[in-house]
């Protein structure tokens, strides 16, 4: 296994679906506040209707776009966004190590622009390694960040 893990390792533990979402909202909630303000900002600076605005969904792609490249940003540079450091979850390959940017734009994509579809069908097509859809396309897992003096080969561990 790599140094991505900023531990020596035979056991990957997998972040349970709980931490995974409030890791999420954290996330979720940064992410809104800033779009919020700067589409507030923008349109007082325009003279532009926001409440119209937000009414008419006219949030939804930006802020999506906004999400998509958080997610993109922070997981492809160290595995972990800001909700996911305090949940101490990270981000990897099903082997542990580093995901390559492809594996990072398709986990992002489904969690920025669909995620009741792919979180659904994740759970339908769950298999032993709690992948959402676009993980499971991606080839990425969510572990939870421990320490372990195991030298034995990988063993997947549900937290």
């Amino acid at each position: 296994m790599s140094d991505y893990n900023n531990f020596n390792s035979s056991k990957i533990i997998l972040a349970k679906w709980r931490d995974r979402f409030f890791a999420w909202i954290i996330d979720f909630i940064i992410i809104s506040l800033i779009s919020t303000s700067i589409f507030f900002i923008s349109f007082q600076y325009l003279n532009q209707n926001f409440e119209e605005f937000i009414t008419n969904d006219g949030m939804y792609i930006p802020t999506s776009i906004l999400f998509f490249s958080y997610w993109i940003i922070l997981e492809y540079k160290t595995g972990q966004t800001l909700g996911k450091k305090i949940f101490n979850l990270k981000i990897t390959k099903i082997d542990g190590n580093k995901p390559d940017l492809i594996s990072i734009i398709l986990s992002s994509f489904g969690k920025s622009f669909i995620l009741p579809l792919d979180m659904i069908l994740g759970l339908i097509f769950s298999n032993d390694k709690r992948q959402r859809i676009f993980n499971k396309l991606g080839k990425t897992i969510i572990i939870k960040i421990k320490e372990s003096n195991e030298n034995s080969d990988i063993k997947y561990i549900k937290d």
